[in-house]
Order: structure tokens, then sequence, then C-alpha cells
């Protein structure tokens, strides 16, 4: 069989390289070669291709039949191509001279093209970085929205709450003040009256005695005082009913103490019959067990 170029794996599981060798046909893949031309690694990006030209373009030219990978990686560098250029001159199609400046042209093509290559990818992985960036803000503002109107509510309802336990204690504390100014202005209406009183006995009396001008005099005074006496019996009165209150605030106290000792008896009570009946319990086994 006639000697082949391929592929010699090297490297851990997982993780291989490639030696590019001219071996016997009849060798295994990992076996005895004739001669190692360079390697080739595709975990990198680009893979990276290091092979002998020359030495390479010889075993072409000399007869070695690569494999489908081996041609593949030699006609990326250039053999395959020189190889069939060298042809042409040996049919007289070409010189070397026209060989060498299109196989130079065919070099600087691809390395503008890998070049390029190289650039794009630079460019996409930029664009890449930039719409996750975009993407990352975008998610960054839609949570804070969410936060701001977590907390809007959040502010709104404690807002709600207050103002009900605002009003709840507005309504509580008017039927007290409602109480106090019934009470007040039944004072007043009671010192309104009195002084009418008042007014109308002077008028009487002068009929009866309209020589004594000292007596009428005396009794405009006395009209006046029951005023003022009025506004007492208001402050009176409010101090009575603020003492009412206190009153029965005591009195409500009282009534849960009271309750709350006939619990307590209660309380003793049941536990004194629980105990009782236990000691009954306890009597009738010892009884028992006598007879």
């Amino acid at each position: 069989m006639p000697t082949k170029i391929r592929l010699q794996r090297k490297g851990k599981k997982g993780q291989p390289f490639y030696h590019l060798v001219v071996a016997d046909g009849r060798a295994p893949r990992d076996g005895k070669f004739i001669e190692r031309l360079g390697y080739y690694n595709p975990l990198t990006h680009p893979a990276t291709i290091e092979i002998d030209f020359d030495r390479s373009l010889y075993w072409v030219q000399v007869g070695a039949q690569p494999t489908d990978t081996a041609r593949s990686i030699l006609s990326n560098q250039g053999v395959m191509l020189k190889h069939h250029l060298l042809k042409g001159v040996k049919k007289g199609a070409l010189t070397e001279e026209q060989v060498e400046e299109k196989f130079q042209e065919w070099l600087k093509e691809k390395r503008e093209k890998l070049e390029k290559d190289r650039k794009e990818k630079e460019l996409s992985e930029k664009d890449l970085k930039k719409q996750r960036l975009e993407e990352e803000k975008k998610l960054n503002e839609a949570r804070a929205e969410e936060l701001s109107k977590k907390r809007a509510k959040e502010n709104l309802k404690e807002e709600e709450e207050k103002a009900a336990a605002e009003s709840q204690e507005e309504t509580a504390a008017q039927p007290e003040a409602s109480g106090e100014e019934k009470a007040a202005a039944e004072s007043q209406e009671e010192a309104v009256a009195q002084p009418e009183a008042s007014e109308e006995a002077p008028k009487e009396a002068p009929k009866e005695e309209p020589k004594e001008a000292p007596e009428a005099e005396t009794e405009t005074a006395t009209a006046e005082k029951p005023a003022e006496e009025s506004a007492e019996q208001t402050g009176k009165e409010e101090k009575k009913v603020e003492a009412k209150e206190e009153e029965k605030k005591e009195e409500a106290k009282e009534e849960e103490k009271e309750e709350e000792k006939e619990e307590e008896k209660k309380e003793e009570a049941e536990q004194d019959s629980d105990k009782e009946k236990k000691e009954e319990a306890s009597d009738d086994k010892e009884e028992e067990k006598k007879e």
C-alpha cells in the first residue's frame, strides 16, 4: 500500500490536537510514522495549523496520498495549489516565475480574507457586548419601575390607613364633644331664663311701691348678678358631667375586677372538684385492692 499523509491524535480526553505525519498505509493510526510534517489544533479560534511547506510539497509530489482531512489542511496552506501549478510547469503551460506570481497572489488574497474575517469577528463580538449591555439596561429599568410602583402602592396604603385611623378618632371624639355642647347649651338656656324672671320681678315692684326709687336700683343690680351666677353654674355643671363620667369609668373597672374574681373562684372550685374526684377514685381503687 502507498504511503499516506494523515493525522495522528494526541492530547487528553476532550482536548485533542493532531500531528500531520507521513506513514505507511498498513500502520495503525497512532503507530509508527515515517516523518512528521506539522500539527493541527482545532480547539483554537481560528484553528492553528503549522506545517513544513517544502516537505509537505515533496511528499505530495512523490505520490503520498493525503486523507480527506489532511488534504483540506494542505489545500488551506497552499500545498495542493503549488503542486497543481508545478504540474503545469512540467507540461510546459507555465513558467516557474508565473507559478510563483500566482502563488503569491493567492497568499495575499488569503491573508486579506483572514484579516477581514478577524475584524468582522471582533466587530460582531463588540456588537454582541453592546446588545447585552442594552438588554441589561432595559432589565434594570424595568425592575426599577416595578420597585417604584410597589413603593407607591405601599405609600398609598399607609396614607389610607392613617386617614382611616384619624377619621375613627374624630368620630370617637364627636360624641363626647356633642355631650359637652348639649350640657353647655342647657346651662346657657337656664342662665338666660333666670335673668328674664329677675327682670319681670322688678317691673312688677314699682307698681306696688312707686315712691321707693332706691329699692328699684338695688333690684336692677341684683338682676345683673344672675348672669354671673349662670356662668358659674355652667362651669359647675360641666364639672359634674366630668365627675359622672369618671364615676362611670371607675364603676366599669370595678365590674371588670369583680368578673375576674368570679372567674378565678369558678376555676378554683373546678380544680377542687377535680381533686375530690381524683381522691375518690384513688380511694375506690385502694378499697378494691384491699377486697
